[in-house]
């Protein structure tokens, strides 16, 4: 019933999108909203876990204002504006057009259709949103300063690879290569895969550089608030700005790998703003409960599902993969991350309590 307290009005407003998809998608735009919400919160759960840690300074009222004013900016912004935007970019069509052709729900195979246009621009969506999903995934497995493996025979050697700097520009661009060469050969789309591939990887590399640069500005600016035990007023304005452009550099994998799963805009509106919603609940449960540690390998298993899906993605340029495949594909490495996190926990429950038992067992030897 506590849990519940937490995400009560989400559940209600999931019930409320997944009639939506249904009518407006039938049984498929249902399934597919409701994949989209799940991926949205696993690969968000990392966003959750660095949004606590400073919404832990900020006053409840703030708090408040992060799940209501900031989840308009999430959803309406990164989640609904921003995939018409690449809409818009990669079929070279109006927002109003976009708009109407979406409404219409056109034939793929018909020239000037929606589904057509976003299937001619495929190659371009599918590589730009890979390589951005792929560098995400690189980064965290080259990572030389991680302290914890979970997948240990892959993981702790490719950090120890990791201090070569350059290591995932040099992996994600010969991946790049190799997927522009073997897949747009056939239909002449190199030149288009490299172009669109090359600026994933740009766009990853500035908007993570961008969190990472105000993430070392608010160590910065804590050590001076160290004393401060809730933030209000301008310090807790300038704290929830600083979470506003965090989230939106977050959320930017998501809604390029929602396009994994469907390519209409009004089901990854509707899935990815109720993942969001989760996310900002979820933000709230962990600061008030404390329990970003419990699953240890939880975020390690939402990257793993975000390289399965940048790797989906490139071979969609030249293979039909159901979308149901490509969705639930990640889930399998969530599921195996939080079943190897309780393990561990419970492992380290039995070792404390052999420990202990032993310590008496000697003591009473003595």
């Amino acid at each position: 019933m506590e849990l519940l307290k937490f995400f009560r009005v989400d559940f209600i407003i999931t019930a409320i999108a997944l009639v939506i998809a249904f009518l407006y998608g039938g049984v498929p735009g249902a399934v597919s909203a409701a994949i989209l919400i799940v991926l949205e919160i696993v690969f968000s759960f990392d966003n959750a876990g660095v949004n606590a840690k400073y919404l832990a300074k900020m006053s409840h009222a703030w708090r408040r204002i992060f799940l209501t004013v900031g989840v308009l900016v999430a959803v309406f912004g990164m989640r609904l504006v921003f995939p018409f935007l690449i809409v818009c970019l990669a079929g070279n069509v109006g927002p109003v057009e976009a708009w109407n052709l979406a409404m219409a729900q056109g034939d793929p195979h018909t020239p000037g259709t929606y589904g057509f246009i976003l299937n001619s621009a495929h190659a371009t969506i599918a590589s730009f949103g890979g390589m951005f999903l792929l560098m995400l995934f690189l980064s965290f497995l080259f990572e030389s300063e991680k302290e914890s493996h979970w997948l240990r025979w892959i993981e702790k050697p490719l950090a120890k690879a990791g201090h070569f700097d350059s290591m995932p520009v040099l992996v994600a661009g010969a991946m790049l290569i190799v997927a522009s060469q073997w897949f747009g050969a056939e239909h002449h789309k190199e030149y288009e895969i490299l172009l669109s591939g090359f600026l994933g990887m740009l766009t990853f590399l500035a908007t993570n550089g961008l969190a990472t640069f105000m993430e070392d500005r608010q160590e910065q600016r804590e050590e001076s608030l160290a004393e401060v035990a809730m933030l209000t007023g301008k310090a807790a304005f300038s704290m929830f700005l600083f979470l506003e452009v965090l989230d939106a550099s977050f959320s930017f994998d998501g809604v390029l790998g929602a396009f994994a799963v469907t390519s209409d805009p009004i089901i990854i509106a509707l899935g990815l703003g109720v993942g969001a919603l989760f996310v900002r609940s979820m933000t709230i449960y962990l600061v008030e409960k404390g329990t970003l540690q419990e699953l240890r390998y939880l975020d390690h298993g939402a990257h793993w599902a975000i390289g399965v899906l940048a790797i989906m993605l490139l071979l969609t340029l030249k293979f039909e993969i159901p979308d149901a495949v490509i969705g639930l594909s990640g889930i399998v490495f969530i599921g195996a991350s939080i079943w190897s996190s309780r393990r561990a926990n419970e492992a380290e429950a039995r070792e404390a309590a052999q420990s202990v038992e032993a310590s008496e067992k000697g003591s009473y030897t003595v």
